[in-house]
């Protein structure tokens, strides 16, 4: 049995980043290179560290046709988050 395809929305850029890669047939180095970002960046990328720079990350998401965007969250995220913001 294959993996089912995961739609590219329903990812976070690491997951993206890492299923494109390997889509692609690329090792780390790689893609790094491709991006013109360091490997330990792209380590991080993948794994979802939270805070990286985000010139980096359009780098390596340039290569496969991609720029960071505002995207809508939904109503759930927004409503777990408002406690937070009203105390």
């Amino acid at each position: 049995m294959g993996t089912a395809k995961v739609p590219d929305q329903d990812l976070g850029i690491g997951q993206f980043v890492r299923q494109r890669r390997k889509a692609n047939n690329l090792n780390q180095q790689q893609l790094a290179e491709l991006s013109r970002v360091g490997k330990r960046f792209l380590i991080e990328l993948e794994a979802g560290k939270p805070t990286l720079r985000m010139d980096a990350v359009n780098k390596v998401l340039a290569v496969f046709g991609k720029t960071l965007g505002v995207v809508n969250r939904s109503r759930d995220h927004l409503h777990d988050r408002s406690a937070d913001i009203h105390g």
